[in-house]
């Protein structure tokens, strides 16, 4: 937990209540919980704009994480679907400790032959993914795809739920993350230190950049006339607004004056979705790939360590 923003050292491993069960949630036992973007804002402080939501001086919530998978301890008394000792994933409040507490519809059953550390990497960057490709872009059956940031954690779901609606795949990566993208499933890759994308003739029915070190102009080089320009997030470090204006405010201004679409996407937890995620996962066509785990005691170092922006899948922490 932590009482105040800063570096990742502002963390500490202390003793706290367990947290109360209301009549509509459910109290899980975490196994496993992954980082993302929002935990290192919330840590941070940074950029500026996320401390609306989290404390303008301080942190209202000390604990951070979102993303988890563990066992049902205790159910409130509206909880009708689930019950003590059921195994599930999804999203919950606090989540970077031994217990937290979820909303009933924000949870779903573990799928079989998935870990706890898989499982607790699939809501938030799952999701994401998820309705970028099916909501924001359309995807279907010969549709070609770019993935820019393949080989992270929003990206490998990506490319994964992406080969699953019948695309044609290309991922953007580093040079180290070439052959892991490949193992995912992309059917082509493009090494960003050596070629440039948007520059290479090649259009593709839909963009997914998680990264944006590109304009949206230069991005829509990259997009068929009829095609889907997503940005979704990166420069999460910017001091102010990270990619905010660009997502809510060129984006959609610009979109009125070319002919392809720019949609923004978002991450909404439900049910539903983690269902649709549970079957892909349960028919072997997705697989959450986890790059690095640390145990709760390391929980500063693996937010660092996601800092750094390197990480290949999800980071996740044991508990």
């Amino acid at each position: 937990m932590h009482s105040r923003y800063g570096a990742s050292d502002v963390l500490e491993l202390a003793d706290i209540d367990r947290p109360v069960v209301k009549d509509d949630k459910v109290l899980v036992r975490v196994r496993a919980a992954a980082v993302n973007p929002p935990d290192w804002a919330g840590v941070h402080g940074e950029p500026y704009i996320v401390r609306l939501a989290y404390g303008v001086r301080r942190p209202r919530l000390g604990v951070r994480g979102t993303d988890l998978a563990g066992v049902v301890e205790a159910v409130g008394k509206n909880v009708a679907r689930l019950r003590a000792g059921d195994e599930v994933f999804g999203r919950g409040v606090g989540t970077f400790a031994e217990y937290a507490v979820a909303p009933e519809k924000y949870l779903v059953p573990r799928p079989a032959g998935i870990t706890f550390e898989q499982a607790a990497g699939v809501a938030m960057s799952g999701l994401t993914a998820l309705h970028a490709l099916r909501d924001s872009g359309g995807v279907r059956p010969g549709h070609r795809v770019l993935v820019v940031g393949a080989g992270g954690g929003v990206g490998s779901f990506a490319v994964q739920i992406a080969k699953s609606l019948g695309a044609e795949v290309t991922g953007v990566c580093s040079p180290s993350k070439l052959d892991l993208v490949r193992s995912i499933g992309a059917d082509h890759v493009v090494d960003y230190t050596q070629e440039d994308f948007t520059r290479s003739g090649k259009r593709y029915d839909l963009v997914l950049d998680n990264v944006l070190r590109h304009s949206l102009t230069e991005l829509l080089q990259a997009v068929e006339r009829t095609g889907t320009l997503v940005p979704n997030g990166g420069q999460f470090y910017k001091r102010w607004f990270a990619s905010t204006g660009i997502i809510l405010i060129k984006g959609p201004l610009l979109s009125l004056v070319v002919p392809q679409r720019i949609r923004g996407c978002h991450e909404a937890p439900g049910q539903a979705d983690l269902l649709v995620l549970r079957e892909l996962m349960e028919s072997g066509k997705l697989t959450p790939l986890i790059g690095r785990t640390y145990p709760l005691d390391q929980l500063g170092e693996a937010i660092s360590w996601f800092g750094d922006g390197h990480a290949e899948g999800k980071v996740v922490i044991t508990v």
